[in-house]
């Protein structure tokens, strides 16, 4: 099962780099977790002012900067719920303080159709 993943991190600056130590454990976990055939893709976010929130209600369109800061998404692959929990859990420690909202992927097929 795919799911998407969003990483909210809490405190700090937005966009800012982190130091050589969490960028190397954070390098070790991708590398770990892509071997594992756990890593589908994963990407940094830059921050709100660069995106845009984009909403239709009652036929209009209001467009915002406004959202819930992200640090970045991956799209993992787990055999259940639980084990992805894990794999989230696993995340956190090496990204630190934050939420994981997890996602699981409606998988297609075209028999659905």
């Amino acid at each position: 099962m795919r799911y998407l993943t969003i990483y909210r991190p809490t405190g700090g600056l937005e966009g800012g780099m982190p130091d050589p130590a969490h960028f190397q454990a954070m390098n070790k976990l991708i590398e770990d977790m892509t071997a594992a055939g756990v890593l589908v893709s994963t990407e940094p976010l830059t921050t709100r002012d660069k995106g845009a929130r984009v909403t239709l209600k009652d036929g209009a369109f209001t467009v915002s900067e406004e959202g819930e800061r992200a640090g970045g998404f991956a799209i993992l692959n787990f055999a259940s719920r639980e084990a992805a929990i894990e794999g989230c859990k696993q995340f956190l420690t090496v990204a630190g303080d934050g939420v994981v909202e997890m996602r699981q992927i409606l998988e297609f097929s075209p028999q659905l159709a």
